[in-house]
């Protein structure tokens, strides 16, 4: 780029799932070429991209009070003489309430889907041209990855890496196959690409990102479906790849070659999030999960045969419309039985346009907040327990980045958990044996072995 050539700032703010910051990392990848450079912060930036998630509680709320802030910014940017800011909501929200935005928010630029952002260079300079077209919210994720250069920034060992998007579950509480559309799963061919450069950059550790990713059925070279643990296989050859994760995984489809890939791949990390959301059958059913709890406890079973130091992880919901006391405590004793180490736990509200809320028997908001903090203490003391179970053991830390203190590095478990570690800095994109010692309230305390 001509050296006398200002780069411009680009923020953008993330709210949600790990697919939200895997996109935020793409956007940033689309933009540079275009002489971008990030700021991590809003006040000055040329382009703000809110990257949003509709799953959250008063979401959409959340985002119109940041364009108001946005938009007070950009008048006193312009009142500098400092140019002006373009502001773009990208993501979910986009997605379900894209002219709702447009019409309600004026000072917002573009509106821009989750399948639709590899159109943002497109879409600032029609921007900057005129108003003209502001909003893209197109369901083609094809499109979308073929647009997508293999070429990525990574800022340390560790990486995301989308592989299936959409959902055709339909849980009743759940907008995500209104803002995702239907499952899709990309090429193993493109996947592999891209994962092989990410190795080359120094990555050891994958997370494989999906709203149902072990839904996975992308087209191999001979144009047959493969299946996520095949895709596990592939990847597990790349040189350099070592450590494999994925995420989030739907009950339904883990496949029993999915089971025994945990049990024969060492590179598949002994971590599995499996959300279940309820515990009682019947709120099993009203959310249409399409499963009961003896199914996921059979399942669980099946999992801990085949490798026995796997670790779960879980998602929750209090408070879904028709829960009673007894449905509540079903949710206890479904986490009391199976142990979890770690989990998502939320309490419900209603989404416009899902089925779920619309349904009677709502639950008042104190008893829902009275479950959520009982669910929340019990998940707790189980993830203490667990950790606490893992000093003295020798783990594999892959070390991403310099702790606070000289010399410091942490790193990452097999199971996810920080782990800090004196005298490491210098192993910092290596994986290290490391001797637990001690467990604190967020992290692990290690020395080296």
């Amino acid at each position: 780029m001509n050296d006398h050539v200002p780069l411009k700032k680009l923020h953008i703010k993330t709210y949600g799932c790990q697919m939200n910051v895997y996109d935020s990392e793409r956007m940033v990848d689309i933009l540079r070429p275009l002489g971008y450079e990030v700021s991590d912060k809003a006040e000055g930036a040329d382009l703000v991209l809110l990257n949003t998630c509709h799953i959250r509680e008063k979401a959409a709320e959340k985002v119109y009070s940041e364009i108001g802030r946005l938009r007070e910014m950009r008048e006193e940017k312009e009142a500098r003489g400092e140019g002006r800011m373009t502001i773009a909501v990208a993501g979910c929200v986009a997605q379900a309430e894209g002219k709702e935005i447009m019409h309600r928010a004026p000072a917002v630029d573009l509106v821009v889907g989750p399948q639709a952002y590899h159109q943002l260079p497109e879409l600032i300079a029609r921007t900057h041209r005129s108003k003209g077209e502001r909003l893209s919210a197109d369901f083609a994720p094809e499109a979308k990855f073929d647009a997508l250069t293999v070429d990525r920034e990574v800022s340390g060992p560790a990486a995301f890496l989308t592989v299936q998007e959409g959902c055709d579950k339909f849980c009743t509480f759940c907008v995500v196959p209104y803002t995702r559309g239907a499952e899709w799963s990309r090429p193993v061919a493109s996947i592999l690409d891209e994962a092989r450069g990410l190795a080359a950059k120094g990555v050891r550790e994958l997370t494989l990102l999906g709203q149902n990713v072990n839904a996975y059925n992308g087209l191999d070279a001979d144009g047959q479906e493969s299946t996520l643990a095949k895709l596990m296989y592939a990847l597990a050859d790349i040189e350099g790849i070592d450590r494999l994760r994925y995420t989030t995984s739907h009950p339904n489809d883990m496949g029993q070659d999915l089971i025994d890939a945990h049990r024969d791949l060492p590179a598949m990390m002994p971590y599995l999030h499996l959300p279940v959301q309820s515990g009682s059958d019947k709120i099993l059913r009203a959310m249409n999960r399409k499963h009961g709890r003896q199914a996921y406890f059979d399942l669980i079973d099946r999992i801990k045969a085949a490798r026995p130091d796997l670790a779960l992880s879980g998602d929750f919901i209090v408070g879904f419309p028709g829960e009673t006391d007894k449905d509540f405590e079903d949710t206890l004793d479904l986490i009391r039985r199976v142990g979890y180490a770690s989990a998502f736990s939320f309490k419900y509200s209603p989404r416009p346009g899902t089925p779920a809320a619309g349904m009677p028997g709502q639950v008042p908001d104190d008893v829902a907040d009275a479950r959520l903090q009982t669910l929340q203490a019990l998940i707790i003391e189980q993830q203490q327990a667990f950790k606490e179970k893992l000093i003295g053991q020798t783990l594999d830390i892959l070390f991403d980045k310099p702790g606070r203190l000289a010399g410091q590095a942490i790193g990452r478990s097999p199971y996810l958990q920080s782990v800090f570690v004196e005298d490491a800095a210098h192993l910092i994109g290596q994986i290290h044996k490391v001797k637990i010692i001690a467990n604190s309230n967020n992290s692990l305390k290690g020395e080296l072995a």
